[in-house]
This record gives structure tokens, sequence and C-alpha cells, in this order.
């Protein structure tokens, strides 16, 4: 099994990734010294799944494609309006207010 999940970052960006070790990978976006969320810190999970590992890398790469509007729409589980912003050609837009 594997997981694939959406991390918030301080700056308030979003951060995908998936793993076969949720807790571990945790750790290592808190403590390595490189890469998108160590300028980015803290970071806190907003979302995950558990999956089969071919699933969670396929999710993963399709979660890397939406929208800021999307992904928070997930987080949220807010399905019924991320299959809104689905239909649409863009997520600019999304009625709902910024928060």
């Amino acid at each position: 099994m594997a997981w694939v999940y959406l991390l918030e970052c301080s700056d308030g960006s979003y951060y995908v990734g998936s793993t076969r070790d949720l807790a571990k990978r945790l750790r290592e976006h808190s403590t390595t010294q490189t890469g998108y969320t160590s300028q980015r810190r803290p970071v806190r999970l907003a979302w995950s799944a558990e999956l089969d590992l071919a699933d969670a890398y396929r999710i993963e790469r399709r979660i890397h494609g939406w929208s800021r509007a999307k992904k928070k729409a997930l987080i949220d589980g807010e399905i019924d309006h991320l299959k809104m912003l689905a239909k649409r050609p863009s997520a600019a837009k999304d009625p709902r207010p910024r928060q």
C-alpha cells in the first residue's frame, strides 16, 4: 500500500506527493534541508488517501495538474464543488471567496 497526500505550506502553497511510509515522509518534509518544502515550513498534512502503489502515483500526477481551487475543494471534502470545477476550463471563475 501507498499514500498520496497534500501538504499546506506556511506560505499557503500546496505540495502533492506519494509515498509508501507517510509518517516517515512527513518527518522528511520537516527536516530535509533541500526541496520545495524546506523553504516553506512549517507544513501541515491537509489531505491523504491510502491506495495501492500504482494508483497512488497515478492520483499524485493527476492532482499536480489541478488548479488551487480544485486542490482546496479536495482538502475541504467538497466533492460536488470539485466535480463542478472539473467541468470548467478554468477555476479562475470560482465563485467562492478566497481564504
